[in-house]
């Protein structure tokens, strides 16, 4: 496969992984980071820093609406549930 198309399918996956994430909002990044290591919110610093090491400007706010397909407060505040003492006895127990 040649650099070109690889780039234009890992692009696509992204998309695709976001469209993932925005259908199954029920998913807590708490869970995500208990399950997988990482979230949404490591999804925006991994994109802001993808585009800084190419001399792209993208801070983290804009980063985090193109993950969350919104501002993130907004999302917070419709979506985003208190994590269990259970999901944190488990984050902390894996950190």
């Amino acid at each position: 496969m040649d650099q070109k198309n690889s780039i234009e399918i890992e692009a696509a996956t992204f998309r695709r992984l976001l469209a993932h994430l925005d259908a199954n909002k029920d998913v807590q990044n708490i869970d995500l980071m208990n399950l997988a290591g990482f979230c949404r919110n490591c999804l925006s610093k991994w994109y802001a820093a993808e585009a800084a090491d190419r001399g792209i400007e993208v801070d983290y706010e804009s980063a985090r609406e193109r993950v969350y397909g919104m501002p993130y407060g907004e999302w917070k505040a419709k979506y985003q549930q208190e994590a269990s003492a259970e999901q944190m006895e488990q984050f902390n127990q894996g950190r």
